[in-house]
This record gives structure tokens, sequence and C-alpha cells, in this order.
């Protein structure tokens, strides 16, 4: 029978999630004021780039006179990196 392979993403997802276990069995479980600190970032991680996206597509929206041309697409752009940043967050924690 081989080792196996240091390099393969199976055995690294396996590693990863067998330390996270072993710190959560001694760290024991987080406080609520903890769970709902995380909640609270997770919220503004995902609601700031929208609001970004949503400010700069209404500021060219009225710099260019387009209606809704930038807005509905940059609010978009937005959330998807605001979800995208928190799903990274989480998965690293």
């Amino acid at each position: 029978m081989t080792a196996p392979d240091e390099n393969d993403e199976l055995v690294k997802a396996a590693r990863r999630d067998a330390e996270r276990e072993r710190r959560g069995r001694e760290g024991g479980e987080p406080s609520v004021s903890r769970r709902l600190a995380q909640i609270g970032v997770l919220g503004w991680m995902i609601v700031m780039p929208a609001l970004i996206g949503l400010y700069v597509g209404r500021w060219l929206d009225r710099a260019l006179h387009s209606g809704l041309f930038w807005t509905a697409p940059l609010l978009l752009v937005g959330l998807g990196l605001g979800c995208w940043s928190a799903w990274k967050w989480v998965e690293k924690a």
C-alpha cells in the first residue's frame, strides 16, 4: 500500500477537518457573544460591498444620465463579492 500523496486535495481536506475537530474539542464551545459577533461580521462582510456597489452605480448613473444601467449590475457584483468573501472567511475559520 502506498502512502497518501501530500498534494492530494482529499488528504488535505481530511487533515484540515481533523485539525478543526481537535481544536474544537480542546477549545470548547464558543460563547454566545462570540457567535453573535461572528454573525455580525458576516453580515457586514456581505452588506458593505453591496452598498459600495450601489453607491458607485448610482453615482455613475447620475453622472452619465443612464437610469439604472450601472446601479443594478454593480449592486449584484458587490453582493457577489461580499458573499464570496464571507464564504472564504467561514471556510478559513
